[in-house]
């Protein structure tokens, strides 16, 4: 195993690194794994769900992309949930509830199938360099394992210090860890590196729990899956999550021990998630609210362990106890665990090339919290497009980059290298600015064939893919030829408080109608006799009604990204010397300098860069 030298090696097996595994292994790389503990691999380390606002949509991608984490979730999944149902398509968001222990169980189980992958446990504690490229890593026992490229995704290991109060310790999680060594050596190679803090709420005992004095949050009565592939049917049988709330007497509690809380006696100074606060952050930024939110969520299907969604927190454990006690439905409260903050490093993105490969250090590639971000959807991403760009390297070929209108993991890439954070970073539906076309619902029309050229994506996927395609053409191309006369569809237009019509209409023109469904569509004789005898699936009915309904914004969308794509295409060289156009402004050469964007459409996006500054450089580039 030590004596011969891998492709690709992956530091850690969290989200990030199980997903650049799988890709570098499927792709064809002699790949090795490293992990500090084999038993956790992809383990959810805070709540049991994968997908939600923006976050389910990437969970799509990745499985477009050939990436393993949607048929996880879908084989371990206790609940399904399509947020977000009452506004448009662009909105529509996939989350689902999984079972803890089965969710890492299958990615160690997926992994271990995946061919071209070896595993080894220990902690990585340097990197080998040769000639300002990465030639493998060292470990704590004195090993060199050689490698051609070197991904690393190291969560919140590197450093980590745990806070319960006025306690401190490190790990990476609770009764692991920290990773040290790493962060130390890459200063010295030139990089630049911060820290930053996440939470975890406590897990309680669901024995101890009166559910009666909740409110029930059931899945969907007809629950959709991640995956596109048939791997597992939706699920027949769920598990309800449940809602309550802090009260004023709890927030009163939780004051009394603000002086002894990490947040506020100076023990914490780096950046949390603002999306995601603790609930002491959420009484202090919140103070007007007599109330917040608490989601009761299982940690699976057998095990009684329940997490506390909203109470994160890193105050004492007394503190913490005696304040959830006071919420309704937990006055007979029993903790598993009690919750926490950690403080981790991380080195701020702006020093990654679009295919997350390291500027200072060739060979080398950066995925998942190292990065700054928070989150196991956006972690998973990075792996995926690290692991794939880490095999394009050792090829010669070009990296594999996203651009912003083709996926939200290209936003979410492109954001990163081109702006940087410095707080976690957290996906939304806001962040991409053509969110119309990266819905949930066309993730495979969008990406699978790309992915298939790139040797990822299977030929089943293409396959199904193709006959999607067909089908929802074959049913749009019907609502457009097709018209219904006025007695067959007005009584359904009376009912929805629509017009009526007078005369035979085109289907399509009266499916555009914001209040008619596809539902109400397939009432029509017409319709219901052409859809019974071409039996098409949901997916397709869905993709037709969203591609009948929507057609103006989508095509408006297209030319927007068209715009875009004409500056994708004017590149700049790495070694471009900014300080020799003199009309350039002195902020912009100095940001421009330090980014280095491979294209004039990332540069017009780095802030303090100007319009005019880029009608500048396209000139330049002209010439």
């Amino acid at each position: 195993m030590f004596g011969s030298k891998y492709d690709v090696i992956i530091v850690g097996a969290g989200h990030a690194g199980s997903e650049a595994a799988a890709a570098a292994a499927n792709m064809g790389s002699k790949t090795l794994l490293i992990t500090m503990n084999l038993q956790n691999i992809a383990q959810m380390s805070c709540n049991p769900a994968m997908g939600g606002i923006a976050k389910g949509q990437i969970v799509r991608e990745i499985d477009a992309l050939g990436g393993y984490s949607g048929i996880v979730t879908d084989k371990t999944a206790i609940q399904f949930k399509m947020l977000n149902m009452s506004k448009g398509p662009a909105m529509w968001s996939p989350r689902a509830q999984s079972d803890r222990m089965r969710f890492a169980e299958s990615w160690r189980l997926m992994l271990e199938k995946t061919p071209n992958l070896d595993f080894y446990q220990e902690m990585v504690s340097g990197i080998i360099i040769s000639k300002g490229e990465v030639a493998g890593v060292k470990t704590s026992l004195g090993l060199e394992i050689m490698a051609k490229t070197v991904v690393l995704t190291n969560g919140t290991f590197l450093n980590g210090l745990i806070h319960i109060g006025e306690k401190q310790f490190g790990g990476g999680r609770a009764g692991e860890k920290a990773s040290v060594g790493i962060t130390e050596e890459l200063l010295d190679y030139g990089f630049s590196s911060g820290r930053m803090k996440t939470g975890t709420p406590p897990r309680v005992d669901g024995r101890t729990l009166n559910y009666s004095l909740m409110t029930p949050q059931p899945g969907d009565q007809d629950p959709g899956k991640f995956s596109y592939l048939n791997t597992t049917a939706p699920l027949k049988k769920q598990l309800d999550c449940h809602m309550t709330y802090t009260s004023q007497k709890v927030h009163d509690l939780l004051k009394e021990g603000f002086d002894r809380s990490p947040m506020f006696n100076g023990a914490i100074n780096s950046a949390g998630p603002r999306y995601c606060p603790s609930i002491e952050d959420k009484i202090n930024r919140f103070s007007e609210k007599d109330r917040h939110q608490i989601f009761v969520e299982p940690e699976g299907w057998d095990t009684v362990e329940v997490y506390v969604n909203g109470f994160s927190t890193s105050l004492p454990e007394d503190i913490q106890f005696s304040a959830l006690k006071l919420v309704k439905g937990f006055e007979n409260v029993k903790f598993f665990r009690p919750g926490y903050a950690i403080e981790y490093d991380y080195f701020p993105p702006t020093q990654l090339k679009s295919s997350l490969e390291t500027k200072p250090i060739a060979g080398l590639f950066f995925a998942g919290q190292i990065n700054g971000t928070t989150g196991y959807e956006e972690a998973a991403a990075q792996g995926l497009m690290a692991g794939i760009n880490a095999h394009l390297l050792i090829q010669n070929k070009e990296p594999f980059v996203l651009k912003r209108n083709e996926a939200y993991i290209g936003v979410l890439i492109d954001d990163l290298i081109t702006k940087g954070t410095d707080e976690p970073y957290r996906m939304f539906t806001s962040r991409a600015e053509y969110r119309t076309l990266l819905r949930q619902d066309n993730a495979d029309l969008r990406l699978t064939e790309i992915s298939n050229n790139l040797g990822l994506a299977s030929n089943e996927r293409l396959n199904n893919v193709d006959e999607k395609k067909r089908e929802t053409n074959t049913l749009v191309s019907f609502f457009k030829k097709t018209s219904v006369k006025p007695e067959e569809i007005n009584p359904t237009l009376k009912k929805k408080g629509s017009s009526e019509t007078k005369q035979s209409v085109k289907l399509h023109k009266i499916f555009s109608r914001p209040n008619l469904t596809m539902k109400d569509m397939l009432k029509i004789k017409s319709v219901q006799k052409y859809c019974s005898a071409n039996t098409f699936s949901n997916e397709v009915l869905e993709q037709t009604e969203v591609q009948i309904k929507y057609s103006g914004y989508i095509e408006k969308e297209k030319a927007n990204a068209k715009k875009l794509n004409n500056l994708e295409r004017i590149k700049i060289p790495s070694s471009f010397v900014y300080s020799k156009v003199n009309s350039l402004s002195a902020e912009a050469i100095q940001k421009l300098e330090k980014i280095k964007p491979t294209t004039l459409s990332q540069a017009s996006r780095i802030s303090g860069v100007s319009p005019n500054d880029i009608n500048v450089l396209m000139v330049y580039m002209g010439r």
